[in-house]
């Protein structure tokens, strides 16, 4: 399948979308500018928010508005607070201090906790952290030694959790304790064929979609590892996608481009799989 393109460039770095069911719009970050995009599907409208100097990832709040990772920690944001940032007052949770360090991609557990992981700047092995924010707004870290820490997703029955630490050549499986919120019996489920793993959503069926980093493709692995179905995305780098009912939208990154090389590079597409997704789940706090 090819991915059809649905924005302008519009990102240096696109990363993390993530369906907003209340206001039908698919939120996606440009990370390291710091800004929330929002993209209308049946409209076709973009609009672009400025937030915190880093923007990692973001999830709905069951309270309503959102919960973001910025470049140290955490943001917690009210309704309306990405339509109107300039009058925003964001509750911050620090997370660690070092400046060597980022936050890079996460998402949300069936019971509300919200994870992000980190890396280096300068990508140092070994120096990622994948850090956990519960609902009492404690922050605590879940797994260490990382590089990369990308893509994590849950299972529809909560019961494992898929994960990418991206210079592996893998998506990893865990098993899943809901009680704990903890990460137990790391095993790999497929090690990539070409390109590099990064940001990666769930289907209902179970069938794992990860983006592969500088292959210019999207990969779907049924629950087995198997590949069944290839989306083929017209620039080299995507970094991650998501779900909109029965449509999988991709966001791509500029990252390292020449000026002039792949001036697609930045731009959301969308391709219509013939599966459904899963709602987002929300965080608790």
């Amino acid at each position: 399948m090819r991915a059809e393109q649905v924005t302008d460039a519009c990102t240096e770095h696109g990363e993390g979308p993530v369906w907003d069911t209340a206001s039908g719009v698919l939120r996606f970050v440009d990370m390291l500018a710091g800004a929330v995009l929002a993209f209308d599907p049946v409209t076709g409208q973009l609009t672009r928010s400025q937030v915190a100097d880093v923007a990692a990832a973001l999830r709905p709040r069951r309270s309503g508005g959102w919960v973001l990772a910025t470049e140290r920690g955490f943001a917690l944001l009210e309704p309306g607070d990405l339509e109107s940032p300039d009058d925003a007052e964001p509750v911050w949770i620090e997370a660690f201090t070092d400046e060597a360090i980022r936050m890079n991609d996460g998402g949300a557990d069936p019971q509300g906790r919200f994870y992000c992981g980190t890396m280096a700047y300068r990508q140092d092995p070994g120096r990622g952290t994948l850090y956990r924010l519960d609902p009492d707004r404690t922050v605590h870290e879940v797994l260490t030694g990382l590089t990369v820490s990308n893509g994590l997703s849950w299972t529809p029955d909560g019961a494992h959790a898929y994960f990418v630490d991206s210079p592996t050549k893998r998506v990893d499986v865990f098993d899943f304790d809901a009680a704990a919120g903890t990460l137990h019996d790391r095993r790999p489920f497929v090690t990539v064929p070409t390109g590099t793993p990064d940001g990666l959503t769930i289907d209902a069926d179970g069938g794992v979609w990860v983006a592969l980093y500088g292959a210019g493709v999207v990969h779907r692995y049924d629950p087995s590892g198997t590949l069944d179905l290839v989306v083929e995305v017209p620039v080299s780098q995507t970094t991650s996608c998501a779900f909109v009912d029965r449509d999988l939208f991709v966001t791509t990154t500029r990252e390292g481009l020449a000026e002039g090389a792949e001036p697609r590079a930045g731009a959301l597409f969308h391709v219509r799989p013939g599966v459904r997704g899963l709602t987002p789940f929300g965080f608790a706090g």
